[in-house]
């Protein structure tokens, strides 16, 4: 499941955009100008940007664009009036992945969606380490410390730590740590996830001075926080 950020102005449009992606099983968000973009991107860390060109206020779309390039590979696909190339091909110069002009099919941009998130993650090499604030997770030596502390954990404590960690910021159901971790069917009793996210929370929040990190959503699920 990936999380995609629709940034767009008009309500309808942001309607539409998410009810279509999410038919596709990814997760969304939403902003409707550049500035509140730029601080979901911050905290949200989405895998791909659905971004308008015209956007109100001082951060328009191709702005918030060279933002984004300036500070990471976050796929973006641009929104564009259809007779306006000049914006097409200043976007992909500073380099969106993709682009749909207006009026356009969601069908189509589902479809682009799927393509370019297809291409940037079998781009992106593996990683066997995962750092998220006073957190470290190293898969290859299969262990974690918080603060340089070594964490004893068992071997679902560590592979739960490892999906939470390598999505910071992203709340998950129990259906979904259970699809995610244990490879199961949602459908299944996921009261196990409970007791390990008990159990992991015991071991990562030991001294109660230092800031949470695994978090409840209540009603939602859980994160761990970046």
């Amino acid at each position: 499941m990936a999380t995609v950020l629709v940034v767009d102005d008009e309500p309808i449009v942001r309607d539409v955009v998410t009810r279509y992606l999410e038919r596709d099983g990814h997760r969304i968000i939403e902003a409707a100008d550049g500035d509140e973009a730029r601080g979901k991107i911050a905290r949200e860390s989405p895998n791909l940007v659905v971004l308008d060109v015209m956007l109100p206020g001082d951060t328009d779309g191709l702005a918030l664009c060279r933002w984004i390039r300036s500070t990471s590979d976050l796929a973006v696909i641009l929104l564009t009036a259809r007779g306006d190339e000049t914006d097409r091909i200043v976007g992909l110069e500073l380099g969106a992945d993709d682009y749909v002009t207006k009026p356009f099919s969601p069908r189509e941009l589902a479809s682009r969606v799927r393509t370019v998130l297809r291409r940037t993650q079998d781009a992106a090499p593996p990683r066997d380490r995962v750092e998220v604030g006073p957190l470290v997770v190293d898969a290859v030596r299969h262990e974690a410390r918080r603060d340089g502390e070594l964490l004893t954990l068992t071997a679902r404590e560590f592979d739960l730590l490892w999906f939470l960690a390598s999505n910071p910021n992203r709340v998950f159901s129990r259906d979904q740590l259970m699809a995610g971790v244990w490879g199961y069917s949602a459908a299944l009793d996921t009261g196990t996830v409970t007791v390990h996210i008990r159990r992991l929370r015991e071991k990562l929040e030991e001294d109660p001075s230092r800031p949470l990190l695994l978090e409840t959503v209540w009603g939602v699920g859980y994160r761990l926080r970046a």
